[in-house]
């Protein structure tokens, strides 16, 4: 006898799928649900086996019909109730994951798997796009990167990539803040993530930290303060950092806004 297996976001889906591959009728067929499609961000998908019935089966075909609309009612209950409570389940599943990060006893793993998570959710949040790309997770290790800030950096590697980088990293930054906002939502304040695109972060510190020591020479020389173009609160610490241990001269933040700037002041 015949049978085949399918996929799909709901299992009137799946077995759609397969009663168009067998080239048979509801009626004809006898189901099967393997998986009903639960899991993390709405991923895990609805999984059946579908098998022709052999004619002795189709003899009492009034009892095969009013067990067939039983299984279809059941299935769109279970449907239904998978709608009504999918947000009690994602809530549980998490809660679980939160209450077994407690109980680990070591401090790396937490970090780690609270990584894995926002990694997940980032590249959801790019299928949603429709942006082919790959998340990696690495440690922080300069201002750039977020250190002593970030629980970990994820890097986005891929081609044509700048759509997520923008003018000047704004969209980056923008990406970057709806992640930890979602993340924060469900792991709690203090889960902080830096996002990075084809290495365009560490790029960038070079750049600020040459054009900060540039700067500093010339106030030293000059003796008059000299002010940067405005920059995102993650740039201004960059400069910071890269002249805290100048004695000559002074960092300070003036301004609101998008237009807060830094300046380098003699000391």
């Amino acid at each position: 006898m015949e049978s085949v297996e399918a996929s799909g976001k709901t299992v009137n889906e799946a077995i759609e799928k397969a009663l168009a591959e067998l080239g048979a009728e509801r009626d004809e067929v006898e189901v099967e649900v393997l998986s009903e499609g639960k899991g993390m961000l709405g991923r895990g998908q609805a999984k059946v086996r579908v098998r022709l019935l052999d004619d002795e089966e189709d003899v009492d075909e009034d009892a095969d019909d009013d067990e067939d609309e039983d299984v279809t009612d059941e299935l769109d209950e279970d449907e239904d109730e998978d709608e009504d409570d999918a947000e009690e389940l994602e809530e549980e599943e998490e809660a679980e994951e939160a209450e077994g990060d407690e109980t680990d006893g070591e401090e790396g793993e937490a970090v780690e798997d609270e990584a894995e998570y926002a990694a997940q959710m980032l590249d959801h949040m790019l299928a949603l796009m429709g942006i082919d790309a790959d998340v990696s997770i690495r440690d922080a290790e300069t201002p750039g990167d977020g250190l002593g800030m970030a629980k970990a950096v994820l890097d986005i590697e891929g081609d044509d990539l700048g759509i997520l980088i923008g003018r000047k990293g704004e969209t980056l930054g923008y990406l970057q803040y709806l992640l930890n906002l979602m993340v924060q939502r469900q792991l709690g304040e203090g889960n902080f993530f830096t996002i990075d695109v084809e290495g365009y972060r560490r790029r960038r510190e070079r750049q600020l930290t040459t054009l900060a020591r540039r700067m500093a020479d010339q106030v030293r020389r000059t003796r008059k303060a000299v002010t940067l173009e405005p920059m995102p609160a993650n740039e201004r610490r960059i400069i910071h950092i890269a002249l805290a241990d100048d004695r000559q001269v002074a960092t300070e933040s003036s301004g609101e806004g998008e237009e807060r700037a830094i300046s380098i002041l003699p000391r």
